[in-house]
């Protein structure tokens, strides 16, 4: 029995980067060994194992054979036989198929090094076209490695095309679909995983909506440029100012929603169907309407009275959602970075107004005896009164 660290952690150890989570694959053992070792089996129909002490995971090495169309179209073989080599060849690119043995030599059979060293991102085997879900994760991969130039080889470009061309990315779950997009608009530079999926053909079947406001695709060995769509670049700003993919993606919808807009002149529609499509969470859809609804909110708010921003706020439901909100006025500042105007004076009165809303004391009118709509219109009336106050001394200053 020999076990060997592979995987992710293995590239991002050469890559000098922190490493999160570890995998390591057993050659030469039976489910049955491993169980009398302590590993807890889990997934009945799976080899993979969790380790007694550590909890990491350990898989046996494996064999997988193409039976039927779609990512689950496999039939998987772990058996005291398979070779580590035979593994690593099942993997999708060459950059997650080395491994380390655990006197810290390192396996390459496929050149992985080379391509971490070069930049490239380059699929294994033929296999590759097998399991349409890996065309997402290159492009995903793509937005991960972008701030170091990493690029899709040209061969594995091709096959991303042939993938498309197939069908078979239509045997792919919305749930699916969506995992993979929600991690990718948590790497570092998102943009680059919807360019490549634009570049190999994969938008028009998964987001047609965006791959018509992205106009024809060119070249992929371009990608990189700055881009002149308004969903991308509106995009690529939320990147630069938050990590959190629900701004990320809020900021998208709202570039896409302008442009259906300007077309159709339904904007929100198309955040709802394409919640709707993914079954994105509730937050995350929630987050991106109220960015494309309330977004001329944000963008009037130095001209707005203290009614009107008031108004807003509890349109937003800012007093009790705090945490949203901030979210909210990211994603509004991306766009306005995007249209080219500074929005900081916007961002410090929306805090300032806020902060005011928050200072007053309801329950110092709930003591006094007000009650229902006296309460409420009294406490109605000290807010806009704060408001006004604190507008009076920010513009002042």
């Amino acid at each position: 029995m020999n076990v060997y660290l592979v995987g992710g952690a293995v590239r991002d150890q050469l890559l000098d980067l922190p490493v999160t989570e570890r995998d390591w694959v057993v050659v030469g053992a039976t489910p049955e060994q491993m169980e009398a070792k302590g590993f807890r089996r889990l997934d009945r129909n799976f080899p993979v194992f969790a380790h007694p002490q550590t909890g990491e995971e350990y898989a046996l090495a494996r064999r997988e054979t193409k039976v039927a169309g779609g990512h689950k179209g496999f039939h998987l073989y772990a058996g005291p036989e398979v070779g580590l080599e035979e593994d690593l060849r099942r993997r999708d690119l060459t950059i997650n198929a080395m491994a380390e043995a655990e006197d810290g030599t390192l396996i390459d059979p496929f050149g992985g090094r080379a391509d971490l060293d070069d930049g490239f991102l380059r699929h294994v085997s033929p296999a590759f076209v097998e399991d349409p879900l890996r065309l997402l994760r290159v492009a995903r991969f793509a937005a991960r490695f972008a701030r170091w130039g990493f690029r899709i080889a040209h061969r594995t470009h091709t096959l991303m095309k042939r993938m498309v061309e197939s069908g078979e990315l239509e045997e792919l779950s919305a749930e699916r679909i969506w995992r993979e997009t929600k991690r990718a608009l948590a790497e570092d530079r998102p943009v680059r995983y919807f360019e490549v999926l634009h570049r190999c053909g994969a938008l028009t079947c998964l987001l047609p909506e965006l791959d018509r406001a992205l106009g024809p695709a060119v070249g992929h060995q371009r990608l990189g440029a700055e881009t002149d769509a308004i969903p991308l670049k509106i995009l690529a700003a939320a990147g630069k100012l938050s990590a959190h993919p629900a701004v990320r993606y809020a900021a998208l919808m709202r570039g896409l929603a302008s442009i259906v807009a300007q077309a159709e002149g339904a904007g929100s529609g198309v955040i709802m169907q394409m919640a709707q499509r993914f079954r994105v969470e509730r937050s995350y859809r929630e987050l991106a309407l109220m960015v494309d609804r309330y977004y001329a909110f944000f963008k009037e708010a130095d001209s707005a009275d203290a009614d009107a921003l008031l108004g807003g706020l509890e349109a937003l439901d800012a007093l009790r959602r705090r945490g949203r909100f901030a979210h909210y006025l990211t994603a509004c500042q991306a766009v306005a970075v995007a249209e080219q105007w500074d929005p900081s004076d916007t961002l410090n009165r929306m805090q300032t107004v806020l902060a005011a809303v928050l200072a007053v004391d309801g329950e110092k009118l709930a003591n006094q005896g007000l009650e229902g709509e006296g309460l409420a219109d009294a406490l109605r009336r000290m807010r806009v009164k704060a408001i006004s106050a604190a507008a009076a001394r920010s513009s002042c200053r």
